[in-house]
This record gives C-alpha cells, structure tokens and sequence, in this order.
C-alpha cells in the first residue's frame, strides 16, 4: 500500500465522518424540534418509546446522539429512567439505517449530491432549503468519502501481513478488541461498520470475523454517551450504563451464536452483496439485544441503581414532611404539604442565587450544588403531584380542593424555575470554556435584572405560601413583571449596540440573551405563581 493509497484512506475516512455528522447536523435542524417534542409527549408507554428511539434516531442518524438527548430529558425532569430505557434501545435500533444506506451504495449519485447541495447551501434564501442543502450535501460526502475508502484499500491486498491477517481472522477476543478501540476512536458505530463494508467490497473482510468487530464496535459506541454522562446527574449517568448494557448484552449473546452456529454460512449465501452481509449481521445483533432486553426494561434500571448507588447529595431527594401514609388528617396534610412547598420553592431561591453568583464571577463554584439542588427539585415535583393526586380523591372540602388546584399550578412553575436557573450555570460553564467575557454595562444590565426578578419570585412565593394574593397585590406583582420585559428589551438592544462597536464578539452575544432569556423566564413563571395563590 503506498503513501498516496494511505492519505486517500484517510482523506476518504474524513470526508465519510464529516458527511455523516453534517446530514445528521441538517436532518436535527430540519425537524429536531419536532424529535424533541416527540420524545417529551409520548414516552409513557414503554413500547412507543421504543418505537419512538428508533423513529428519532434514523431521522438524526446517531443513537449516541438520541441518547444524550434523553440524558438531557432525564435531567430537565421530563422522562425518568424506566421510560428513557426503551427510547434508548429502540435508538440502537435507528442506528443500523445508515449501514443499510451504505449497502445500497449510491456512490454514483454523490456527485450529483454534492453539486445540487452546496448549491442549497450557497444561493437558497430560505432556512428550510438550507437545511435539506446540508442533508444532501451531506450524503454526498458520505458516500464520496466511501467511494474513495474503498479504493484506497485496494491496495491492501498487495500487503502480506494484511494478508496473513485477513486468512487467520478467527480470534474471537481479537474482534471484540479491534473494534472496541477502532469504534472508540472515531466515536461512531456507522462510521466504523462503513469501514467493514468498505473492506468488504474489496473482497477483504472474512464475514465471521465481520460478526466479531462489529460486536466490539458496538461497545466502543457506548463512549460517547459515557463521556457526556460524566459531570451529569446519576440518573443521565445511569442512562449512559444502560446503552453500555445494551451493547454489552448485544455483545456476548452474538459472540456465542457466532461460535456455535454457523448463521454467517447462512447469510454468505443467502445474501450476494458483501456491504449487505454486514448490514444484515449488524442488524441482527441490534434486533437480539433488544429482543432480549425490551421485555426486562425495569429489571436493567434496578441493576443501574446498584452498580451506581444513590449517593450523599442524593439523600434529600425525599419527602421530608409529609407523611405519605397519614390518613384522615387532611389538615395536618395541608400543612405537610404547605412545608413541603416551602422547602422546594427555597431550593429554587438557592439555585437562582448560586448561578447569577456563577455569572458575575465567571466561576462555576456552584455547579455541582446546583446539580445536587435540581435533583431534588424535579423528585420533589413528581412526589408531591403524585402524593396530591391520591389525596384529592378524598372527602375534603371545597377551600381544601382549591388549595391542591394552586399547588398542581404552582409545581410546574417551580420546577421551570429550577430548570432556568440551572441553565445559568450550564451557560457560565460554556462561557468560562470558551473564554466568553461580557463589558461592565452588560453585567450590569444583568445584575439590575436579576434584582428584580429575584424580588418578584420573593413576593410571588410569599403570597403563594400564604394563599392572599389580591387583586391590587397581582397587579403591583404584574407590573414588576412588565418592568423585566422592558429591561429585557432594553438590555437586548443596548448589547446589539455594543456588538455593532466591537465590544462584545458574537458568541458571547449569544450566550448573554441566552441569560437574559432565562431571567426574564424566571420572571414569567413567578407572577404564574402568585396567580395560582388567588381565589377561583
């Protein structure tokens, strides 16, 4: 194999990985909104989320990438570990799509593609077009990139310890490791099993040993996940575990299949295309896995728990007053759940505070407590909601009903709250690793915001816990609302004032109106709550 052989493997493997990244990229911006939609509203049956992980994940072309989003979902309190489950094996599922588009080998067209794509890209005036420019151009990349792998490897059959290699492939251990490490460096599956089918063209991938890579790829795949998982909350950490599971599961059942049946004997002669061969086998190893799994879902989520155990700071994510089995004492269950209230609405208060600290200093001291702080907040949101549910069905009076009607208002606030604050940190964090620096008036702008949301949520938590929000009190309460809308604006534009003069760049210009969205949320949900604290 010479020198120009070897740059065109590695020039055609670029290009491959950028234009499987880049149509993902444009398919996400294209209807990504929408896959997050999906996600969110119909993961309560375990088998739509399945269905659902597949969907997603053919339409973004990553299960890695369907699986961080969930991990996100978990975080954020709008899917727990059991419905994220099946989303996650249905993505390992999704992913086979790209192996199967390899198959049917439109390489002939990717210069068509390249052509009709970057035209898209360059003269469409619309997003949307720009978007479907991208995903074309795109695929034509891919399949340019494959086209110039699988000639590049020509040249390996003249090697004689390639030779040597390919004849004697049969070491089970060996696949497993080679494709572990090839997949875990250049973090794709696809682009790893692309690489098998590349070689498989050329006549030079012995399909037994094929069943064995792509089982170590699939567990190489699992990195990525892993390492978005490390800074996260547990339950994104155990996410992370469960595609690991998934894959390592995947792993040993085909592994042993593969020793001692002779299935790829089977599929040699079955199927004539060589690329196909190896989709079908990658296929089947992700069928298996989930035939396996899917009806085990709750027994995967409690082996997570143990092999990563709830730890010190997760100790508050209980019910700390109210008495779940205290039955009728509706008043003193009133009480409990007023307490219960007041503590998860301090919380909030904690973390609003902590992360605009994080802000103005340009640190992230706070990270891991607000981290801490937000799991508590999202189980007090569902233990509570689900403890007032069981006790509205009882025999309480009409002043007692309305009262739970105001806690089931003001939870979804809270939590939203939560959420805002603790996307302050997420944004000190990516401003303090890109180097993002704000000018003295706009940190200004941000601290006067602040002060004045951090009141509102004050009064407005305060009239909640003592349920006498008058009329004049919402409107005092709607007017400081307003005045955050205002400043909001005014601080909006003054920053495209101070982008225009130099004296900001562009992406801490993005990030600010990120925070001053958040604020300005923060100051929305507040007059929600001292809404929920006025008379039906």
């Amino acid at each position: 194999m010479t020198a120009g052989n070897m740059i065109a493997l590695l020039g055609g493997l670029g290009a491959f990985l950028f234009g499987m990244k880049y149509m993902g990229d444009g398919l996400e911006l294209a209807a990504g909104a929408r896959m997050k939609d999906l996600l969110e509203t119909l993961t309560r049956n375990r088998f739509l989320g399945f269905l659902l992980g597949v969907f997603v994940t053919v339409v973004i072309q990553s299960s890695s990438a369907t699986t961080v989003m969930v991990m996100g979902f978990i975080n954020a309190g709008i899917m727990d570990l059991a419905q994220a489950t099946g989303v996650i094996f249905g993505a390992n599922i999704g992913t086979t799509i790209t192996s199967v588009l390899i198959a049917l080998d439109a390489s002939a067209i990717a210069p068509a593609c390249l052509f009709v794509g970057a035209f898209l890209m360059l003269y469409s005036g619309k997003a949307r077009h720009k978007h479907v420019g991208q995903v074309i151009l795109g695929f034509g990349l891919l399949f340019q990139g494959l086209s110039t792998m699988s000639a590049a490897m020509k040249g390996l059959k003249d090697l004689l310890w390639f030779q040597n290699f390919i004849l004697n492939a049969k070491n089970p251990l060996l696949g497993l490791a080679v494709g572990t490490v090839l997949c875990a460096v250049i973090q794709s599956s696809s682009a790893a099993v692309g690489i098998l089918q590349a070689l498989a063209m050329q006549g030079m991938m012995p399909l037994y040993f094929a069943s064995f890579l792509i089982c170590g790829i699939n567990i190489g795949s699992a990195m990525p996940a892993i390492l978005a998982s490390l800074n996260a909350r547990n339950n994104a950490r155990r996410a992370s575990l469960i595609y690991l599971i998934y894959n390592v599961v995947g792993a040993v059942l085909m592994t042993v299949v593969t020793l001692t049946v002779p299935y790829t004997d089977f599929i040699a002669r079955l199927i004539p295309d060589s690329a196909f061969q190896v989709s079908v086998i990658h296929i089947l190893f992700k069928v298996a896995a989930a035939a396996v799994l899917l009806p085990c879902t709750n027994l995967v989520v409690k082996l997570t728990y143990r092999l990563i155990p709830k730890q010190v700071h997760e100790d508050g994510a209980r019910l700390e007053y109210l008495d779940v089995n205290l039955e009728g004492a509706p008043g003193a269950t009133l009480l409990q759940i007023r307490s219960e209230v007041d503590r998860m609405a301090g919380l909030v208060r904690e973390n609003i505070i902590m992360g605009m600290e994080d802000v103005t200093s340009h640190r992230t001291d706070n990270a891991r407590q607000i981290r801490d702080n937000e799991e508590v907040i999202d189980f007090l949101t569902d233990a509570i909601s689900d403890f007032l549910v069981k006790f509205n069905v009882q025999a309480i009076s009409d002043q007692d009903a309305r009262y739970v009607n105001h806690v089931f208002r003001a939870l979804s606030d809270l939590e939203r709250i939560g959420d805002y604050a603790e996307i302050l940190m997420k944004l000190t964090e990516r401003s303090k690793d890109e180097n993002l620096l704000y000018s003295e008036s706009a940190r200004k702008e941000l601290t006067e915001i602040y002060g004045q949301a951090l009141a509102l949520y004050d009064r407005a938590t305060e009239k909640f816990h003592d349920q006498n929000t008058t009329a004049e009190e919402l409107e005092t309460l709607t007017a400081m609302e307003k005045s955050i809308r205002r400043m909001t604006s005014a601080s909006q534009s003054a920053h495209m004032e101070r982008l225009r003069a130099g004296q900001c760049s562009a992406e801490a210009g993005i990030v600010f109106g990120e925070l001053l969205n958040c604020l300005n949320r923060i100051g929305g949900h507040a007059i929600n709550i001292a809404e929920a604290a006025t008379e039906a």
